[in-house]
């Protein structure tokens, strides 16, 4: 699967093996997901993994499950209760750590013991209750806590959607920034072109961070850039909502108002209108923005990512 961005490497993205249609699962069979592998295939090349059968299970085999223990969580046979896979699962984990750190995301399966972000069943006594995490993710997330993680149930949310694969891109930034020795200019630059996509999600924490990173200039460039990109990430991971994207959409209008005449401003304040009422996808407001931006360039507007966060052939903005 090739990769269709400007980059000369591919951006490598982790899977559950089972999602692209590889006959691993309990059953000899398959969850493949189309989207996955005909969309985001397009874009990203992906490294498949199947930690069950990494640990030797092998097809057909017994199902697992999450066992709460008096010394913590348990992956264990449903049927057999002799087979614990625990620590050779964790310890297994562990060795992907390698070819982890050369990611830019991970798409794995939900509700599997081994494999699901969250809510995975974890029995004590009969009645399970869904607040577990398989054990092959938890080892991920924890040696990697700002890599773009999503389950592929997920991503049939538009905004968890759009969330996911934007992390994704702004991830793979981030590693050419760093690969090419990072600056406080470079750092201030990156800022500058994903204020906007992050006040979207997180206005107050946005600006928080802008002033953290205007202060910075006595603190060591790794410190500093390390804190930085882990709290961005986390704003990132919080959803987009309406009214911040309204409220950046008519911040960015306001760059026009010497530009544009009357009849122009009414028909961009009565869109992105149409847009909070919910008449209108956020790609409605975003196009007509870039046309006036084309027509009047502003250089720090057309460095955003804002207006062009990802491939437009995704379509990721027509369904919000």
């Amino acid at each position: 699967m090739q990769n269709q961005t400007n980059h000369e490497s591919p951006i490598l993205i982790g899977i559950s093996s089972c999602l692209l249609g590889e006959q691993v699962r309990f059953d000899t069979g398959h969850k493949h997901n189309s989207y996955i592998t005909r969309t985001l295939g397009e874009y990203f090349t992906f490294r498949s993994f199947c930690p069950e059968m990494a640990i030797g299970l092998g097809t057909p085999r017994e199902t697992l499950r999450l066992v709460a223990r008096d010394d913590g969580i348990h992956c264990i046979g449903n049927r057999t209760e002799s087979l614990d896979v625990t620590r050779k699962m964790i310890d297994n984990a562990q060795e992907q750590r390698s070819w982890h750190g050369d990611l830019c995301g991970y798409i794995l399966k939900k509700d599997s013991p081994s494999c699901g972000m969250e809510r995975v069943r974890v029995y004590k006594g009969s009645m399970p209750e869904k607040v577990g995490t398989g054990l092959y993710a938890r080892v991920l997330m924890d040696n990697f806590p700002h890599l773009p993680v999503e389950e592929e149930g997920r991503l049939g949310d538009p905004v968890l959607r759009e969330n996911f694969i934007k992390r994704v891109f702004v991830y793979r930034h981030w590693r050419d920034l760093v690969s090419e020795g990072i600056t406080m200019h470079k750092l201030m630059d990156f800022h500058a072109r994903y204020k906007y996509a992050m006040l979207s999600h997180d206005q107050n924490r946005t600006r928080s961070l802008g002033n953290r990173l205007a202060e910075a200039s006595r603190e060591p460039l790794e410190e500093t850039a390390s804190r930085y990109f882990a709290d961005m990430m986390e704003i990132l991971k919080i959803r987009a909502t309406r009214n911040n994207h309204v409220n950046v959409l008519q911040h960015l209008q306001g760059f026009l108002k010497n530009d544009i005449d009357s009849a122009d401003k009414q028909e961009l304040g009565e869109t992105i209108e149409k847009y909070r009422m919910q008449l209108l996808p956020l790609i409605v407001p975003v196009t007509l923005l870039r046309h006036h931006f084309r027509r009047h360039p502003k250089e720090f507007v057309s460095k955003s990512k804002y207006l062009d966060p990802h491939p437009a052939e995704l379509m990721l903005l027509n369904t919000l």
